[in-house]
């Protein structure tokens, strides 16, 4: 009896020792894919930051009459594809080209020569060259409009690297998804490897193959479970010292979606380990046993 209880030690050290290896290699795995999704959260709320703060100037006949303009400035809000606007009377726009220029112009003019106008932001998801054409044509046909500036360049520009962006780290994500779930199913066929005669002796005796997968899959999605939860752990870690060190992060992590992620990783945590256990504990199934030499 204590001969056997010996035996038996080494053995569960060396399972106890896979499993951790196992959800070790998965944890690094997740929490990779969990920075990449970090990245791309932010990049996608940088990205809206600077669409959101594209604006049209929309300059006001000199005739105009306030109340009328101010009128006109909630109709416009109104229209779709506009995020805010903002009203820029006579008397603050000498103020802001006062303090520009250092000096006071209008003593000098003896009058102010500044229209009214308005500053309209659009909403990301507008901030495209023809939406912004589009809004511009539909608020150049107001009577009280004198003109609409925009600059078409920056919005093309924006636009433009932004797909750049946006394909890169499209291309990334492709190759870390492909490299994570190619590594977790290596660190899992290896523990399913080292039990191999285990599960081709539970077969010999008569056993069913959905009774010797069973054990095998609870304990794949235990170690996808385990994995998710220490990297996310992780990550939680990470971005908490990353905003120490760069608070100007937290202008870009939205942490409702930064929750997406998290449950992205629990989920491919547990499917990967969970396909990986069924596909590696069926080839040993599938072997005779001198192939479990080889």
């Amino acid at each position: 009896m204590m001969q056997e209880q010996v035996e038996s030690r080494p053995g569960s050290r060396k399972k106890k020792g896979l499993s951790v290896s196992t959800v070790i290699s998965i944890s690094l795995v997740l929490l990779m894919v969990g920075v990449l999704g970090m990245i791309i959260l932010a990049g996608k709320n940088l990205s809206n930051y600077v669409k959101e703060n594209i604006y049209l100037s929309v300059i006001f006949q000199k005739t105009a009459a306030e109340k009328q303009v101010l009128q006109l400035q909630k109709e416009i809000a109104e229209l779709p594809g506009v995020r805010a606007t903002e009203y820029i009377s006579k008397e603050k726009a000498a103020e802001s080209l006062q303090k520009e220029l250092g000096e006071d112009f209008m003593t000098f003019l003896g009058y102010n020569p500044l229209p009214a106008s308005m500053d309209v932001h659009v909403e990301a998801e507008y901030a495209a060259t023809d939406s912004i054409a589009g809004l511009e044509k539909q608020i150049r046909e107001e009577k009280l409009v004198e003109d609409v500036v925009y600059q078409k360049s920056l919005v093309e520009s924006v636009n433009s690297n932004i797909r750049t962006i946006s394909l890169v780290l499209l291309g990334v994500c492709a190759l870390l998804a492909i490299i994570a779930i190619a590594l977790i199913n290596n660190t899992i066929r290896l523990a399913i490897y080292s039990q191999r005669f285990i599960i081709k002796s539970m077969q010999l005796v008569g056993a069913t193959k959905n009774f010797i997968k069973r054990p095998f899959l609870w304990l794949g999605i235990l170690h996808g479970l385990i994995g998710a939860l220490v990297a996310i752990g992780l990550l939680v870690a990470l971005v908490y010292f990353a905003e120490q060190q760069l608070p100007e992060l937290k202008a870009v992590l939205n942490y409702r979606e930064l929750g997406t992620v998290f449950i992205i990783m629990f989920i491919c945590g547990i499917i990967i380990s969970l396909i990986s256990t069924y596909f590696a504990v069926s080839k040993y199934l599938r072997k005779r046993m001198p192939q479990l030499y080889h």
